[in-house]
C-alpha cells in the first residue's frame, strides 16, 4: 500500500498506508489538492465545523470516543455486500440511529450533517462503493443514511475480504493503535 509522489524539483516522497482504503483516500485527497493548485486557487483545508455551521457545543472528538464505546457505542459488525465481506464496520443507518438514541441530535437530517462532519474530519471512513461514491461528492450528502452504505472507524482493524476483482490475495492483517497524526497509526 505504498505510493510515490514526485515533486516538481524531482524529489520523491513515499507514502505507506495501513490498508487499501486508506491509500485510496490519501491519493484522492492529494489529487484534489493538485487540481486546486493547478487551477490557480490557493489550497486550504476547510473546517467542516465552519462549512456546515456546527454548534460550538459539539465536540467531534468526544462524540467519536462515545461512538467507539464497547458497551454503549456503535456495534462493529461483519457485513456482506456484492460477494465482499466487510469486517469491523457498520451501516450509515446505524450511525444515525445511534446519534438519535444518544440525544446528540434532534432529527435524522441533523444527524446527516453531524455524520458528514465526522466523515470529513476523518473520524469515520467509507467502506464499499456506495459510501465511497457519496464521500467523493457523487451524492447530495457525503454521508448516507442507508443500510447498504458501510462505514468504519479508522483505527478499528477494518478489512474487506474479496475486495479485488482479479482474485488477488487480500491481506487480513489488523492494524490497531492510537492516532498520532491523521493518516498515521502507531502499531501496538
Amino acid at each position: 500500500f505504498v505510493f510515490k509522489l514526485t515533486a516538481a524539483k524531482q524529489q520523491d516522497h513515499f507514502f505507506q498506508a495501513a490498508y487499501l482504503e486508506e491509500r485510496d483516500a490519501w491519493v484522492r485527497d492529494i489529487k484534489k489538492a493538485i487540481q486546486c493548485i493547478d487551477g490557480g486557487q490557493r489550497f486550504a483545508r476547510k473546517s467542516t465545523r465552519k462549512s456546515i455551521r456546527l454548534p460550538e457545543t459539539i465536540n467531534l472528538s468526544s462524540l467519536y470516543l462515545s461512538m467507539k464505546d464497547p458497551d454503549k457505542g456503535i456495534k462493529e459488525l461483519k457485513l456482506e455486500k456484492d460477494k465482499k465481506v466487510f469486517n469491523h464496520c457498520f451501516t450509515g443507518t446505524s450511525v444515525i440511529d445511534w446519534l438519535v438514541s444518544s440525544n446528540s441530535i434532534r432529527n435524522r437530517r441533523e444527524g446527516l450533517l453531524l455524520a458528514s462532519s465526522l466523515l470529513s474530519e476523518g473520524y469515520l471512513q467509507p467502506a464499499g462503493d456506495t459510501s465511497k461514491a457519496a464521500a467523493e461528492g457523487l451524492s447530495d450528502t457525503p454521508f448516507l443514511d442507508l443500510p447498504d452504505a458501510y462505514y468504519y472507524f479508522p483505527d478499528s482493524g477494518f478489512f474487506c475480504e474479496g475486495n479485488s476483482s482479479d482474485d488477488d490475495v487480500v491481506l487480513k492483517e489488523e492494524f490497531r493503535g492510537i492516532v498520532v497524526k491523521q493518516g498515521c497509526l502507531l502499531k501496538q
